[in-house]
């Protein structure tokens, strides 16, 4: 017969694993406990900047501890991303992702990191539609009319866009291979003045996000022919889709949320959780409507099966366009 000394002793050791919490467990319990990072890889400014601290504000006020926009843009987005995945996998360190993480992924053969295996995909945000503007003296009204101009008049058109890569960029070359017209392709460094320059007619045209364009097409000071969504643009209702002229066309923006890769599960879904319930509040939705953004819903794994979508399609986008980043 085992003594009740010997039973106690055998059991204890049994006991032991049921009762201890996983490591991920413990982190994600007092989640969080101090200020966390979130890093947008671009300037200040824009929507990007407005999307980011509508849900900081947000997480900060449901979760107790502050969510710090964090601007620490360069070199196409890539500087942001790589140091969100250098950081520690503990939910404090999160990343503003977007349509360039996608791009990049096929753009930029150099890259030194493999954003699919380095970020763990939290939550989408937005999308964000572009819309084709031209200058006000040019004749063309619609999108037909501008195909048949830039057919008629090779060389003679200048498309502007915020540099080498970008979604403007790139959105423009798939327009260039889908409709078979040739235009120069002119980079700035950001939308503001490219805009300016086809508001002068130095530029005749631009393909760019509605947020940063609409206004002056509201105001006359630019001609919106065409949105690259296959629904039209909330704050654009009058302008159609590129697609009802020019078949299989569409590109958009977007934004979400990544962590650093092996980020604890219960941190994601309770980051999810909490910016899926911003997404809804109807004053947050309100003012992204106001960007003419479309929210982002959905879980983490959902998000992550968006990216590895819009991935494949700009990888698309990039073969057919042949630009790569010298």
């Amino acid at each position: 017969m085992i003594s009740k000394r010997r039973f106690l002793k055998s059991v204890a050791g049994l006991a032991l694993p049921v009762f201890r919490p996983a490591a991920s467990a413990l982190a994600s319990a007092a989640y969080p406990s101090h200020p966390v990072r979130w890093v947008v890889p671009y300037t200040a400014g824009g929507a990007t900047d407005v999307l980011s601290r509508l849900i900081c504000q947000r997480l900060s006020d449901r979760l107790g501890e502050s969510f710090v926009v964090e601007n620490k843009p360069g070199a196409g987005s890539n500087i942001g991303t790589q140091a969100v995945i250098a950081a520690p996998p503990d939910g404090y360190t999160l990343l503003l992702t977007s349509t360039a993480n996608a791009i990049n992924a096929s753009f930029d053969p150099s890259l030194p990191f493999d954003f699919a295996k380095g970020i763990a995909p939290v939550a989408g945000v937005a999308r964000i539609p572009l819309v084709l503007v031209v200058n006000n003296d040019l004749p063309a009204k619609n999108v037909a009319e501008f195909i048949a101009y830039a057919k008629a008049n090779p060389g003679k058109l200048s498309i502007a866009s915020s540099g080498i890569g970008t979604s403007l960029h790139l959105s423009g070359e798939l327009f260039k291979a889908l409709a078979g017209v040739q235009f120069t392709h002119v980079p700035y460094r950001g939308s503001a003045p490219g805009l300016t320059d086809v508001m002068s007619g130095q530029i005749q045209g631009m393909f760019d996000n509605v947020t940063s364009s609409f206004e002056l097409v509201r105001a006359g000071k630019l001609r919106a022919l065409g949105v690259t969504t296959r629904e039209r643009s909330n704050i654009l209702p009058d302008v159609p889709p590129i697609a009802d002229t020019l078949a299989g066309y569409e590109t958009s923006s977007f934004y979400g949320v990544g962590a650093p890769h092996e980020t604890p599960r219960e941190i994601v879904d309770l980051l999810n959780k909490e910016i899926n319930a911003a997404l809804v509040d109807p004053a947050i939705r309100q003012r992204i409507a106001e960007l003419g953004a479309i929210p982002i819903t959905g879980n983490a794994s959902q998000f992550g099966a968006m990216l590895a979508t819009e991935t494949e399609r700009w990888r698309k986008v990039v073969e057919l366009s042949g630009v790569r980043k010298e």
